[in-house]
């Protein structure tokens, strides 16, 4: 199994990465942990307390859970990964069932930043872009996706988004293997990533 860590910051198209590796890889092969997943469940907070929690801070992500089913993975086992929503900030009772795959995509903005986590991974990747460029797509993605308003996401922006960036983001850099500017936009990267794994499936088949 090939475990590869995408992470980088919000809005900088790690998403689109993701899905253009699938698109191009054998359909079966792949199967992606998004980080947001694991977002801890709030439902015992108040409403107006779950609607300023900060998601950017590495708290905010149950990585023990997120390590643990990576290691089930690995072992062959399927999981069942949580299912969290954005509009209430709670997780629902229902779970989605995983099987293991030849290659499995961790993706999130904090991936890098757990070392257990690290440790699980064969290939690192910081997905890079432009603070204006991040910034569009937040304003763009938290209106249709999460029912926010303007202000509202540039006042969490400015809150916890940009300093969040700042202190847990940004440094994981150094850690990644691979940096992809431009994001989804780097067709030259995509296809390094894409025959990177193709090469490590074309072992793996060798193999058996």
């Amino acid at each position: 199994m090939l475990i590869i860590g995408i992470a980088g910051g919000t809005g900088s198209g790690k998403t689109t990465v993701v899905r253009k590796l699938i698109e191009r890889l054998p359909q079966g092969e792949v199967v992606v942990l998004p980080q947001d997943s694991y977002y801890k469940d709030n439902g015992h907070l108040p409403l107006e307390e779950r609607l300023i929690i900060n998601f950017d801070h590495p708290d905010s992500i149950e990585f023990s859970l997120l390590v643990k089913q990576l290691k089930e993975l690995k072992k062959g086992n399927t999981i069942q990964q949580p299912v969290y929503s954005y509009l209430t900030c709670t997780r629902s009772k229902e779970t989605t069932a995983v099987v293991p795959c030849h290659v499995v995509i961790v993706e999130g903005i904090l991936v890098l930043c757990n070392p257990e986590l690290r440790k699980l991974l064969d290939l690192k990747v910081f997905v890079d872009a432009d603070a204006d460029d991040r910034l569009i797509r937040v304003i763009s993605r938290d209106i249709v996706e999460r029912g926010r308003t303007v202000e509202m996401v540039m006042e969490r922006y400015e809150l916890t988004v940009k300093p969040m960036h700042l202190q847990f983001i940004e440094p994981t850099k150094r850690f990644a293997d691979l940096i992809v500017p431009q994001g989804g936009n780097n067709h030259i990267a995509i296809d390094i990533l894409t025959r990177y794994i193709e090469n490590v499936l074309l072992k793996e088949n060798r193999r058996r």
